[in-house]
């Protein structure tokens, strides 16, 4: 006899693009590729390691048993809770959780008020900081950017500091070594207010990427080791195009991603077991015709709702992108090609989604399209909460009320009260014609370019809210790593 009760669990609409027959031999094959063709591993300490612990060393290349890895994967967590600096946000990373986020690294910016392209300078990271903290549906930030206009190495740096400052969204940090990872993190415990708080209340996480198929080369080791020993949350997982760094099959792709990825889970864990470490990857095509990496194409959704599943399977955070496009401006092809890849990655599941706003294949950052991405996240997730269903959702005593009356359902407490259950769009016009010109017959774009200045209009941000003992910290930080810039250059 089965029982009905009261319990209510989070539901949501997902859909698979693996069964479970096909998770289990790639994550079989990943095991064979990793103990018999093996990893490069350009770090004589983690190497030294890794031999002790039974894995076959010849020169740099290790062969990982399976035992090893399934070891590691019993430390890691499976769920991480990041902080904002103001205690306003938190971003939960566990299972069945999407956020979303830009990217970083773009070169070039469309300027928010003249709509030009032109180079990204620091300037940029409090406008799109600010951005990020006023949408709703942006969780973390990163850049949308690569700084042109401060000193050669210390571009990272830079951006770290004015983006904890200008938002109390949760940070995803990048930096090439150690250093700029040492550097960065100084500055994340003058914003905790120390050690011992960011222990317990991290508030950013810190991003890197391993050299496919299967290298880990010297900075990309110390930059696991660092963060495993400071409690740093890592994601590592690599940026891998068909056709170019991994097989031209998706099947193939996967199995470089995830055996990349899981080469990070096992130095993390020998490092230090239960350390943070998210897995996944930034995965698409190379376009064959143009050797371009194609961030609108469908494959990235695919692929990236695949590792989502693989690394679902193994009880791991994932990471991977969507809300970009291939597309130079903010045009119908941006749209179409974000608002693809968003919703693949709200019913994939995927944990954290980097590179929303990204435009022209990763090479310009668009705030605009980043306010269109989040009016297209509110619509994913609104599906994705799928059909609730319940006494009161059935509405039976409604809709026998109303048959009897021969009416409509519009006076009906009942519809008052669910109101809200509806999705309201704020960029999307749903007024009549008439209406629509009475209001000055403004287009998508216009609409998307008005809500950004808007935003940067009237949104300050939280840099006057940065205590000024922490401001003095990190001005401090910045200046001793320019002096050491300036002192190496010297020479």
């Amino acid at each position: 006899m089965s029982t009905r009760t009261n319990l209510i669990e989070d539901q949501a609409a997902r859909f698979s693009v693996l069964s479970s027959g096909q998770k289990r031999k790639i994550y079989s094959e990943v095991l064979e590729v990793l103990q018999y063709t093996g990893a490069r591993i350009h770090h004589e300490e983690v190497l030294e390691k890794l031999k002790e612990q039974g894995c076959a060393v010849d020169g740099n290349r290790v062969y990982i048993p399976s035992q090893l890895v399934s070891r590691a994967l019993l430390t890691v967590p499976p769920v991480t809770t990041i902080h904002s600096w103001d205690g306003k946000h938190r971003l939960r990373i566990e299972l069945g959780r999407t956020h979303f986020g830009p990217g970083p690294t773009c070169p070039n910016f469309e300027d928010p008020f003249t709509g030009a392209r032109r180079p990204y300078v620091r300037d940029d990271v409090s406008t799109v900081a600010r951005v990020c903290d006023a949408l709703a549906n942006v969780e973390f930030i990163m850049s949308l950017g690569w700084i042109s206009d401060v000193s050669n190495g210390l571009e990272e740096v830079y951006e770290f500091a004015e983006l904890i400052q200008n938002s109390s969204k949760p940070v995803i940090a990048w930096g090439f070594t150690k250093e700029k990872c040492e550097l960065i993190h100084k500055i994340a415990l003058a914003m905790a207010g120390g050690e011992k708080a960011f222990r317990h209340r991290p508030n950013y996480i810190f991003y890197s990427e391993p050299i496919s198929p299967l290298v880990c080369d010297y900075d990309a080791v110390e930059k696991l080791v660092y963060c495993a020993e400071h409690g740093i949350p890592h994601i590592f997982s690599p940026a891998n195009s068909a056709g170019a760094t991994t097989p031209a099959t998706a099947a193939g792709q996967l199995v470089v991603t995830l055996a990349d990825t899981l080469i990070g889970l096992v130095i993390t864990q020998l490092t230090h077991p239960g350390a943070c470490l998210i897995i996944g990857g930034t995965q698409s095509i190379m376009d064959m015709r143009t050797m371009i990496f194609a961030y609108g194409a469908p494959e990235l959704s695919l692929l990236g709702a695949g590792i989502t599943e693989l690394a679902e399977y193994l009880e791991l955070p994932a990471f991977s992108a969507g809300g970009c496009s291939d597309s130079k401006q903010v045009d119908i092809q941006s749209a179409i090609e974000a608002c693809f890849s968003i919703h693949a990655a709200t019913l994939s599941g995927a944990n954290l989604v980097h590179d929303v706003g990204f435009l022209d294949s990763g090479m310009t950052g668009s705030l605009p399209q980043l306010v269109l991405a989040d009016e297209l996240i509110s619509m994913s997730r609104r599906i994705s909460r799928g059909v609730l269903v319940n006494k009161q959702t059935l509405a039976i005593q409604e809709i026998n009320e109303i048959a009897h009356k021969n009416g409509d359902f519009s006076d009906l407490e009942h519809t008052a009260q669910l109101k809200d259950l509806h999705w309201v769009p704020d960029l999307m016009d749903r007024r009549s014609e008439t209406e629509w010109r009475a209001d000055g017959a403004r287009t998508l774009q216009q609409r998307m370019q008005e809500k950004t200045q808007r935003i940067l209009r009237d949104h300050q941000g939280t840099n006057r809210d940065v205590p000024d003992q922490a401001k003095r910290e990190i001005q401090q930080i910045l200046d001793e790593a320019e002096k050491e810039a300036s002192e190496r250059s010297a020479f």
